[in-house]
C-alpha cells in the first residue's frame, strides 16, 4: 500500500513522550488495515465473535487508542470517502491479491502448516463495510472524533495537519508527503516503544533532497502510485536521479521515449489539488463507559475486566499544552 520512497525519504527517531499534549490525525484504512493483519491467533485466524463476527479491528481501536490518548495525545480518526476513478485497477488488484492469499491460506491450514496459514492469513485482511462501521461505532462510543473524508483519507489528514488542526498524521504510507502533510508520524498503531518511532518532516526532507514538493511527486509517479503504474525499472533512487537532472517529469519521460498510463498533470494534481473537506468538528468527549462494555462485552464477547482497564486509561485528563508549531 502506498508509494514506495522509503529508500531516500530522511526520518528522525522520536519519543513518544514529545507527542504529548499534540493532536495526531490518524489514518484510519492503514491503522485499522495493520489491526486485521496482526490481531490473529497463531494460524492466521482473526479474532472473531460467537456470531463468527471479526472483531480483531475493535480490539485494536480500544487497546491501542486507550494507551495512546493514556500518554497524552489526542486522536482524530480519519476515513477514505470515494475511491477517486484512477485507484480502480489498484483497488481491483488488491481485492485479487486477498481472494488468492485467503485461498492459500485455507489449503495451508488443511495441510496444517500453522506459520505458512498465518503468512497469507495476514495478506488476506481486508476491510468490508461492517468493519467501517463499527469501527466508527466505537470510535463515539470512546469519545474519539472521526472525519470522513470525500475521496483520500491521507489526503484529509494531510489537510487537518496544513490547517492546524492536528500535528501530525499517524501513518505508515509516505503518500501523505506527496499530499503536503507537514510532518507524519510512523510506528505509532504497531508500537509505542521510542526507539520505534520516526518522524517524517516535510520541509525538512525537501530541503536535505533539494527539491520541491511537485518534484517528489513527478518522483512518485515514475516509481509508480496508488494511482499509476509508474515506469518498469524505476525505483526511488533513480527516479530521484532523473528528476534532479532533468527537472520535471515531463522531460524524464521524453528523455526516456515513455509514457505513463494517464497524464502527469492529471495525476499531478491528485496530489497537488486533492479532494478535501471542512466539513468536519473535532471535540473530544468522556467515554461512554456503559455503551462500550455493551457494545464489546455484551454484544461481541470482550473481557469485561480488559475493556474496563481500557476505559481508564482513556478517562486521563489531556490538555493540548505545546502548540503546533512548537518542537523540542
Amino acid at each position: 500500500m502506498g508509494v514506495k520512497l522509503k529508500d531516500i525519504i530522511y526520518s528522525s527517531k522520536i519519543k513518544i513522550e514529545d507527542l504529548n499534549g499534540r493532536i495526531l490525525a490518524i489514518d484510519a484504512p492503514n491503522t485499522i488495515y495493520q489491526f486485521l493483519s496482526s490481531i490473529r491467533q497463531k494460524d492466521g485466524t482473526p479474532l472473531m465473535d460467537k456470531k463468527g463476527r471479526i472483531t480483531s479491528h475493535l480490539s485494536g481501536i480500544l487497546y491501542r487508542t486507550a494507551a495512546i490518548i493514556e500518554k497524552g495525545i489526542k486522536v482524530v480518526y480519519v476515513f477514505d470517502g470515494k475511491s477517486p476513478e484512477f485507484k480502480r485497477e489498484t483497488v481491483t488488484k488488491r481485492k485479487s491479491i486477498r481472494i488468492e492469499a485467503e485461498k492459500k491460506w485455507k489449503e495451508a491450514l488443511r495441510e496444517g502448516e500453522v506459520e505458512e496459514a498465518r503468512k497469507y492469513a495476514i495478506r488476506s485482511a481486508r476491510l468490508s463495510s461492517d468493519i467501517i462501521s463499527s469501527s466508527k461505532e466505537l470510535l463515539d462510543l470512546m469519545g474519539v472524533p472521526f472525519v470522513n473524508a470525500p475521496e483520500e483519507g491521507e489526503a484529509q489528514a494531510s489537510y487537518l495537519v496544513q490547517k492546524g488542526d492536528a500535528w501530525a498524521v499517524a501513518s505508515q504510507d509516505y503518500d501523505c508527503l506527496l499530499f503536503g502533510a507537514p510532518r507524519i508520524v510512523r510506528n505509532l498503531a504497531i508500537t509505542l516503544k521510542a526507539h520505534e518511532l520516526e518522524l517524517l518532516e516535510l520541509d525538512v526532507i525537501l530541503k536535505r533532497l533539494e527539491i520541491t514538493r511537485e518534484q517528489l511527486v513527478d518522483m512518485a509517479l515514475l516509481v509508480g502510485t496508488d494511482f499509476n503504474r509508474g515506469i518498469k525499472g524505476i525505483g526511488p533512487k533513480k527516479a530521484f536521479k532523473l528528476i534532479k537532472e532533468k527537472g520535471n517529469i515531463h522531460n524524464v519521460l521524453k528523455d526516456l521515449g515513455e509514457e505513463l498510463d494517464e497524464d502527469p498533470d492529471t495525476l499531478r494534481k491528485i496530489f497537488l489539488k486533492p479532494q478535501v473537506t471542512d466539513d468536519y468538528k473535532l471535540s473530544w468527549r468522556k467515554p461512554d463507559k456503559d455503551g462500550i462494555i455493551e457494545f464489546l462485552c455484551h454484544e461481541h464477547g470482550f473481557s469485561k475486566e480488559r475493556v474496563e482497564t481500557a476505559i481508564k486509561k482513556m478517562q486521563v485528563e489531556t490538555s493540548i499544552q505545546k502548540s503546533l508549531t512548537d518542537w523540542f
